[in-house]
């Protein structure tokens, strides 16, 4: 029974076991079975699975090898499938992928252009560097294949295999061979070479002198564009656009034969045609040649409003930018600007905008209808737009400012809030262009006084109540009523409530010197407002030194306001007009200011002929000395005036030692003009020793001319850091002008060594080029010429012109974003051109910025702990002594050093701004290695704006080899 047991529980132990004994080996056993079947229908099948499974996610990367296997097959839709797989999954199984070559080169080489196209195509979509050194003779044979179909999708594949190697592209002279496609026979081959090439010079620009584009070749591109797709014909007119013309005669055949593209249906072609035309005008001489094209161009860009309102906005903006270039272009259809009740209220504000910019003695009816019905809308955004037009309408077309101004008045009678607070915006406009015109209506604005709560409305009533004092018999109980809130108004209101409590004393000091007392103590004691105090403290100092100078300033003839105000700056304009139908156009940005790496592609059209004039009289170029645009700037960030108007220098120039609390302002007597003393005690420490933008202070003043030999020592020196040269205009922008330069700092005084080279023989008629001079505009440090820039005349074709021009910092000064950045314009008999670069910020650290000792810990600690920052600094091979020395030599200064915890050595350190700002900063020094130093850097200074340049000079300095 014990065996007979033991056997039966044997057997029951082996029964169990079925339930381990499974035929089914999961999913990818059966597709890798199916793979290797020899029947070609179910190998089909399986490969589908493989391509439906990784579609949706899952991992069939062990299928690999099976899949590859089955590339050998005469099905074009089976090989497709391979090829599939292969795309996806060749990164993640590089050593397997190569196996794959063979059978590549061989479909390069099969009678069927489609699997040689394919072939050639997935091996340029395989960014497998194994692969792609096997890419270059199957392509090389692809681009000059007999069948069109091939050697088109080999033009995409260069541009393919120019972004994994770049190297291999131009070494493999594949860019010649793209520039012999675009004269092939076939469209689609040209269009396709076309698109490659653009995408390899907007990666690499310098690809551009590889490939030649002259007359015949850019025939065959026009020829091409009327045969080849929609998208082909942009890329076609997007490649003309960077073609420069030899002659007017060449221009206007250019243009005759884009001209058809205009009518295209898809709007891309006809906003890259306009394009094209609008740059052509440019070099046109024949105004009736331009005048029809101009014609022309109004249907299409007025058929694109008829779109989808996305389509719509962008056609708008591109529109606002031809109008600003061409309002001719668009004068007869201004109607088709009119707003839509179904309009977006995006689409609704750019219409607005157009129609005022092509609103003229002509149609200025029309548009004051339309506004006045507009500014009874429901939507208050819109209605403050249109009230607002109402009053550009009124600036820029004068005979209508009557018509404009009653139909204001008639909008502030509705008694809508918001619609009499703009009109009331408006009008102080409408007073600062036609002075002495209409300031009858002053009484009914001031019926409104109660109803006005929004600081614009507010400070532009109170700047209309200053400037006709003499007018208004109750301006100081006006001006009295807004000063009874004083501390709870806006800063814009404050300000200008100062400056007309000011003008109305000037023009009534007998009723007013208590009301001007009592403003100026607001300002200046009990605000903490910055500029507010700034301008209180101007306007005392005035009052009480010579009142007869304050009369002056206060009260000096305003310069008309213009409608041009909100135009772009015209340079920028014509970068952005070559820019039409991108991004560019849409955010009104050159492309460098969002896209990452990008540089500007084209030079800039034309000077103005007022810049032109004053270039050829002023050796110095006349660049807007003395217009601040309200535009951003080319990096589209906004430029700030620092101590223009009625501002005082603010942080940039500030000294960072707080001011004391000033005294009580004594009682201003606007008749005792010898009574001085009390305003220098009141605002001698305000000012003192203040850079102003005026005179240099005496330290820098002074600065002996630099000392030839003593620059040849200094030089030589291994610590002392010069720059390398960069190039900052390209001779591609600058008709053949190169100009490379660097700055470098000898004697206590700041040089700009520039290399000016001649490389117009790269241009069809080389010249010389003479007449050199070189301009600054306004910037973050006033940086500018000492002296006109010599250069030896002429420059002839290849050669390179070295010279040294000399700064000084007392220049016009304007905040800039980068800080450092500077805008130049340099002349010569050929143009003026106009580019821009940065300033290394060790050049701008004077020889004054050393300290006392003692004085050290007492300013740190002055100095709130919230404006410290601290940065790690890259590793050098120098020692203690050797950074020490290296910083000296560039004038960051050590003012004590002491051994610290962990074997740390700590530099505390003191640097000085042309502009007197002074920087401290604490140099943690860590030597893990014999002869490596690992550096961190703790830095403190009341104007936290210069940090990132002191952190950026110690990298420069300590980096240097």
């Amino acid at each position: 029974m014990v065996s007979l047991g033991g056997i039966t529980t044997m057997k029951g132990k082996m029964s169990d076991s079925k339930y381990f004994n499974t035929q089914k080996k999961g999913e990818i056993y059966e597709l890798k079975a199916e793979l290797n079947s020899d029947k070609k229908e179910k190998k089909k099948e399986a490969v589908k699975k493989v391509i439906a499974s990784m579609t949706v996610g899952k991992d069939v990367s062990a299928l690999f090898t099976d899949v590859t296997m089955c590339m050998q097959t005469d099905n074009l839709e089976l090989k497709k499938l391979v090829y599939l797989y292969l795309i996806n999954y060749a990164k993640t199984q590089p050593d397997l992928a190569i196996l794959a070559v063979n059978t590549f080169v061989k479909d390069c080489e099969d009678p069927n252009p489609l699997i040689r196209a394919l072939a050639v195509r997935t091996m340029g979509c395989i960014r497998v560097d194994k692969i792609t050194e096997y890419l270059c003779e199957p392509l090389r044979k692809c681009l000059k294949d007999e069948d069109p179909y091939v050697r088109k999708t080999a033009a995409v594949c260069v541009a393919k295999l120019h972004d994994i190697s770049s190297a291999r592209v131009e070494d493999q002279g594949f860019l010649e061979t793209l520039g012999e496609l675009l004269c092939d026979s076939n469209p689609m081959v040209v269009a396709n070479a076309v698109a490659a090439l653009s995408e390899i010079l907007d990666t690499n620009p310098n690809a551009a002198k590889q490939v030649n584009i002259d007359t015949p070749t850019v025939n065959k591109l026009l020829t091409a564009l009327n045969e080849c797709t929609e998208w082909g014909q942009i890329f076609i007119l997007d490649s003309l656009n960077n073609y420069t013309p030899r002659d007017e005669k060449e221009c206007i055949s250019i243009c005759e034969r884009i001209t058809p593209r205009l009518a295209h249906a898809n709007a891309a072609v006809v906003l890259s045609a306009v394009k094209v035309l609008m740059k052509l005008m440019d070099q046109i001489a024949n105004t009736e040649f331009v005048q029809m094209l101009q014609k022309k161009l109004a249907p299409p860009l007025v058929t694109l409003l008829s779109a989808e309102a996305e389509i719509q906005y962008v056609a708008l903006r591109n529109i606002n930018l031809v109008v600003q270039k061409r309002p001719d272009v668009l004068k007869h259809e201004i109607k088709a600007f009119f707003v839509k009740y179904n309009d977006p209220i995006y689409v609704k504000l750019e219409k607005l905008d157009i129609m005022i910019r092509l609103s003229a003695q002509a149609n200025i009816a029309q548009v004051l209808a339309e506004l006045k019905e507009y500014a009874t809308e429901v939507d208050v955004d819109f209605v403050r737009k249109a009230v607002r037009a109402i009053g550009r309408c009124a600036i820029k077309v004068e005979p209508s400012a009557e018509k404009c101004v009653q139909t204001l008045l008639e909008l502030i009678q509705t008694k809508v809030n918001y619609v009499v607070q703009e009109a009331i915006v408006v009008i102080k406009d409408i007073f600062r262009k036609y002075p002495n015109k209409y300031e009858t209506i002053i009484s009914t604005l001031c019926e409104n006084l109660d109803s006005l709560d929004e600081p614009e409305a507010r400070a532009a009533m109170i700047w209309i109540v200053g400037e006709y004092a003499e007018r208004i018999d109750n301006a100081d109980e006006i001006l009295q009523s807004f000063l009874d809130g004083f501390h709870d108004e806006n800063t814009q209101v404050q300000l200008q409530l100062l400056t007309a409590i000011v003008k109305l004393f000037l023009k009534k000091p007998q009723e007013t010197q208590d009301l001007v007392q009592k403003v100026l103590s607001l300002a200046t004691q009990d605000s903490d407002n910055p500029d507010l105090r700034d301008r209180g403290y101007i306007y005392w100092r005035l009052l009480s030194t010579d009142p007869a100078a304050a009369k002056e300033v206060v009260l000096a003839e305003k310069p008309l306001i213009s409608e041009e105000t909100d135009l772009i700056e015209p340079t920028l304009l014509d970068e952005l007009i070559c820019h039409i139908s991108s991004l560019a156009s849409v955010y009104h940005k050159p492309p460098s200011a969002f896209v990452e790496g990008r540089v500007p592609v084209r030079k800039i059209q034309a000077a103005r002929t007022a810049t032109e004039t004053t270039a050829e009289t002023d050796p110095h170029i006349g660049v807007e000395d003395d217009r601040i645009y309200n535009e951003a700037d080319e990096t589209g960030a906004p430029q700030e005036e620092v101590g223009g108007g009625d501002l005082l220098i603010g942080d940039l120039l500030s000294l960072d030692y707080p001011a004391p609390t000033p005294a009580a302002p004594p009682v201003n007597n606007a008749n005792n003009t010898n009574n001085q003393q009390p305003v220098a005690d009141l605002l001698g420490d305000i000012f003192g020793g203040m850079d102003l933008g005026g005179a240099p202070p005496p330290a820098m003043a002074a600065a002996p001319p630099p000392n030839p030999a003593m620059d040849l020592f200094s030089l030589a020196t291994p610590t002392n850091f010069v720059p390398p040269h960069q190039v900052i205009l390209t001779a591609q922008k600058a008709k053949g002008l190169e100009v490379s330069a660097t700055f470098a700092r000898r004697n206590k005084a700041i040089f700009m060594d520039i290399n000016i080279t001649n490389k117009s023989m790269m241009l069809p008629q080389p010249q010389g080029m003479s007449g050199f001079a070189i301009q600054f505009n306004k910037n973050s440090f006033g940086l500018a010429p000492a002296k006109p820039l010599a250069v030896p005349s002429p420059v002839a074709p290849g050669v390179t012109i070295s010279t040294s021009l000399p700064l000084v910092t007392t220049g016009p000064v304007m905040r800039m974003d980068p800080l450092l950045k500077i805008q130049m314009a340099m002349k010569n008999d050929i143009d003026v051109f106009y580019f821009e670069c940065h300033v290394p910020p060790h050049v701008l650290l004077v020889e004054e910025g050393n300290m006392e000792r003692n004085l050290f810990p007492q300013m740190w600690r002055e100095i709130p702990d919230e404006k410290e920052k601290s940065f790690s600094l890259p590793a050098v091979n120098k020692s203690t002594d050797q950074i020490e020395q290296v910083l000296a030599a560039n004038n960051v200064f050590v003012v004590a050093t002491r051994q610290g915890p962990d074997n740390e050595y700590l530099i505390f350190t003191s640097v000085m701004f042309s502009n007197g700002i002074r920087v401290l900063g604490e140099l943690r020094v860590k030597a893990p290695a014999p002869g490596v130093a690992e550096l961190t850097l703790a830095l403190k200074t009341q104007n936290e704006i210069a940090i990132p340049e002191v952190h950026a000079a110690f990298v420069s300095v300590l980096t240097a080899a």
